[in-house]
């Protein structure tokens, strides 16, 4: 393109900006870098649905999901923080430490700084996408798929109902086991799951040799918890240290400090100060992870 040639055809270019901008809307919540994980696309306006079908576990583990819980935050230097919480396997997490501190000093501002920094609890599973409208692509194919509190609950519901008269179902189960009808809402900004339930049980297929392939196509889960992906309490209270801009563990300045937050954070904090977070947006590890690569 010559210069003539930029400047006759701005429409042209225009409409192919906004064509390249509307496949990066669609496609926001894709992990390029690990193909194995699914995720919903969703319309311009944040909304989405699929049918899915959650998986037993794989071959060789016992059970169907692995939990962990990871901070993501930036810091007042301006750095991230984001790391794996030892709290998953029982370790000593500094942040967490320092989380209980600020909450315990009753000041409003830094229990608006434990809502930031506040631990998200992550689950995977292997599943089977069965309807995906938007992307017809992924129809029949088995996948990892990072999950919530709130569809957890939604599984942890099945498998032990409120209601006496409900009869407990495994919703992994590949024959006794039930569709997940996944429906995606945006509501005041972030991922609502509300609207998604489970159909009626039912075989995933009443053929065993296509079920038994689609179990051999699951992935491993206990990757994830791998004790490589956890830093020492050491590591992690060296680079807290440095995202916080502090000199030591804690210091009172950063305990009292007022700062300035104009956006109110909903947050409901134990006496005990856990600091899971229940709410339906989905913390995006690996693209907070590419921000901090960038930092170092």
């Amino acid at each position: 393109m010559n210069f003539t040639d930029l400047k006759n055809n701005r429409q042209a270019q225009l409409d192919a900006l906004n064509k390249e901008l509307n496949k990066l809307s669609s496609n926001a919540n894709a992990r390029d870098e690990d193909d194995r994980f699914w995720q919903p696309v969703l319309d311009t306006a944040g909304n989405g649905n699929a049918i899915i079908r959650f998986l037993p576990a794989p071959k060789d583990e016992s059970v169907p999901f692995v939990r962990y819980f990871s901070h993501g935050f930036q810091g007042p230097t301006g750095l991230w923080y984001i790391e794996h919480c030892p709290t998953t396997k029982g370790g000593k997490c500094p942040v967490c430490d320092m989380n209980r501190e600020l909450w315990n000093t009753g000041l409003e501002a830094n229990r608006k700084k434990v809502s930031k920094q506040k631990r998200r609890v992550h689950f995977v599973s292997n599943i089977i996408v069965l309807k995906h409208g938007a992307n017809t692509d992924d129809e029949g194919k088995v996948f990892l798929y990072r999950y919530g509190v709130k569809i957890f609950d939604k599984l942890n519901e099945m498998m032990n109902p409120s209601f006496d008269s409900d009869e407990p179902v495994n919703p992994f189960d590949l024959w006794t086991g039930a569709n997940f009808r996944l429906r995606i809402r945006n509501v005041d900004g972030y991922r609502n799951y509300d609207k998604s339930d489970f159909e009626a049980p039912a075989p995933l297929s009443k053929n065993d040799k296509e079920l038994e392939k689609i179990w051999k196509s699951e992935f491993p889960l206990q990757p994830f918890i791998d004790d490589s992906l956890f830093k020492s309490e050491a590591e992690l209270k060296s680079q807290l240290n440095r995202v916080l801009g502090l000199d030591k563990p804690v210091k009172q300045e950063y305990l009292e400090e007022e700062d300035d937050v104009e956006e109110e954070v909903p947050f409901d904090l134990p006496e005990k100060a856990e600091t899971e977070s229940k709410s339906d947006d989905e913390f995006d590890e690996d693209f907070f992870k590419k921000i901090a690569a960038m930092e170092e």
